[in-house]
């Protein structure tokens, strides 16, 4: 049975739809769990579902005027994650703008299905996501972004560490945080658009979120955060994918359980063994040289 079943999942790899697959869920692995980290350190848990809405409004638009569908839905996340940017300097915080967002973009993209008449099944179901129709457009986007997003991580590392530290902080050393968090919030919500077809909007946590929670508790630095990130998400996208086509069930669900198991294992290590890049911070912040 064994045999058989390797022999059936090997087959199943000699198919380009499950080739492109699986290279897209590599390739995402590699940028994704870092934007995880992003929406821990700056506490926008939120960020997913007001950008599953903002998605949902650019889909409409796009039916109503005949443009491509996952082209309008990343330009409205973006255009959505640099509009509440200024919003980080209010009490409420990033955390008050994306519930205000999530509200807004919904009720527009309902008025727009309504007023078009535009079949709002079709719409819905792009965020259902369907990991086997992933094109090659898609797969350069997910590309750019496993290029783009660890090199600005990278690059701009201590101003980063300062700004997921602390904001204060940040501006009183010298950090442009105004411009960090608006191209932070614009990638943000750029690779959660960019999610959406790889797993669906209401389970892209699989891909961002849970492999930066698991990274929390290994990292000591937020560089070793990120890596552990990265790491826990190429286990996990490769484990559960190729769970997925062995007892062929849909790879979304398959991901996000993969995932939490393994978030599950990591708080099983014990607290005194984990070292917060949080505390102190002048022993974790990573140096600019």
């Amino acid at each position: 049975m064994s045999v058989l079943a390797a022999a059936d999942v090997g087959q199943l790899l000699q198919l380009v739809p499950v080739q492109r697959a699986g290279v897209a869920l590599l390739v995402a692995a590699v940028g994704l769990p870092v934007i995880g980290v992003v929406i821990v350190g700056l506490d926008i848990m939120p960020v997913r579902f007001a950008m599953m809405h903002v998605a949902l409004l650019g889909i409409a638009v796009a039916l109503l005027t005949g443009l491509d569908p996952m082209l309008c839905a990343l330009v409205a996340c973006a255009l959505a994650g640099a509009g509440v940017a200024p919003l980080a300097r209010t009490p409420d915080g990033l955390s008050g703008a994306m519930g205000l967002l999530m509200s807004l973009a919904i009720a527009a993209a309902l008025l727009v299905l309504a007023v078009s008449g535009v079949n709002a099944a079709g719409a819905f179901s792009l965020l259902w996501g369907s990991i086997l129709s992933v094109g090659t457009a898609d797969l350069w986007l997910l590309v750019v972004l496993a290029v783009v997003v660890p090199a600005l991580f990278w690059w701009r590392r201590r101003d980063i560490a300062l700004l997921l530290y602390d904001r204060e902080l940040a501006l009183s050393s010298g950090v442009r945080v105004d411009r960090l968090t608006l191209v932070l919030l614009v990638l943000v919500a750029v690779s959660v658009a960019g999610a959406i077809k790889l797993t669906g909007a209401l389970l892209v946590d699989a891909l961002t979120l849970l492999p930066a929670l698991a990274a929390r508790r290994l990292g000591r630095s937020l560089v070793s955060i990120t890596v552990w990130a990265v790491g826990i998400g190429v286990v996990v996208n490769l484990t559960g994918f190729l769970v997925a086509l062995r007892f062929d069930w849909p790879p979304g669900p398959v991901l996000v359980l993969t995932a939490g198991v393994v978030v599950l294992a990591v708080h099983l290590v014990p607290e005194r063994r984990i070292s917060s890049w949080r505390a102190p911070a002048s022993a974790s912040l990573p140096s600019s040289h």
